[in-house]
């Protein structure tokens, strides 16, 4: 890990490999830390988000996957980010003081979102509770309005919060309104906070308005790709900046069309990388033989620029 480091770059959303019989399997966790730092060139995790279906996982669970990357990913990876936003408050304390106990270069806390917050006030109170469970932990909002109907928008979030939560270090923006996060970073330079962009097909729109990188599942097996996205932008080379970003489009809204969501995701991941992830957990269904063909024939033809 690199403390101090401002998260920016690639963020892989790390998916939860389970066995067949649905437990989560934490032996292919060294495995898969491997080929993220080796075949996709990303050295940042996010651990128990949405691809990760934390929130159908148990605290235990929770608390062994993030050991787990803790333990593989030491010496290996940049950043590892937990996730540790829950439903119930005291839980999600719980999971934000045992991050802090095993050295989480941050956490993340996504709005809660069956008794929802209603205004900026109740939600930044809930926050507060948790980031001050990890008194010395970076502390990352997770903005994903389309899964937790919190709608809250960041510009307004930000107004005083360091002031509430002083840890607070950015967002990880889950949103396609990219007026707020253009807002957002605005309003933010000189605070030096991150904004990490997790609307995959979208990113090159976000690093326009100046996002500092990006969270998402497809940098799980895309994230070469996307790296050399990255680099072209970076170079202010937008032709071929746009081709990865159309071809990553290409392959993104071919399988949105199949219905694509977690159990695809771990799929994709599988045949790609040949680590098994097994299924996800109800009451998501695992993905179909025919959506697998399909979406390994549609990666497969996709002619990246100059063969890569």
């Amino acid at each position: 890990m690199t403390p101090g480091k401002k998260l920016r770059g690639l963020v892989a959303a790390t998916i939860t490999p389970m066995t067949p019989d649905g437990q989560i399997n934490l032996s292919v966790i060294r495995q898969y830390v491997d080929y993220l730092v080796s075949e996709q060139n990303v050295k940042n995790v996010f651990v128990n988000g949405t691809t990760g279906e934390g929130l159908s996982l148990s605290i235990q669970e929770r608390k062994q996957l993030a050991e787990e990357w803790m333990c593989q990913g030491k010496d290996k990876l940049d950043h590892v980010i937990i996730h540790v936003g829950a439903l119930s408050l005291p839980e999600s304390q719980e999971l934000a003081r045992h991050a802090a106990a095993i050295g989480a270069s941050g956490i993340a806390v996504i709005a809660p979102f069956f008794f929802r917050p209603t205004n900026k006030d109740e939600l930044i109170a809930f926050l507060q509770k948790v980031a001050s469970e990890a008194p010395a932990v970076p502390f990352y909002y997770y903005h994903i309005p389309p899964l937790t109907g919190v709608k809250i928008r960041v510009e307004e979030l930000l107004d005083g919060i360091k002031e509430q939560i002083p840890t607070f270090q950015g967002v990880k923006f889950s949103d396609t309104d990219l007026l707020d996060l253009a807002q957002c970073i605005n309003k933010n330079e000189r605070e030096q906070l991150a904004f990490l962009y997790g609307v995959d097909e979208q990113l090159l729109s976000a690093l326009a308005v100046g996002a500092d990188g990006a969270v998402g599942s497809t940098y799980n097996y895309l994230g070469q790709k996307t790296n050399l996205m990255l680099e072209a932008f970076a170079k202010l080379d937008l032709p071929l900046a746009q081709k990865y970003q159309f071809l990553t489009g290409e392959f993104l809204n071919f399988v949105i069309k199949l219905g694509f969501g977690v159990a695809q995701s771990k799929a994709v991941m599988t045949f790609v990388s040949g680590i098994p992830m097994g299924p996800p957990r109800l009451p998501l269904a695992d993905a179909s033989a025919e959506f697998i063909a399909q979406a390994k024939a549609k990666l497969e033809s996709i002619a990246w620029p100059d063969g890569d």
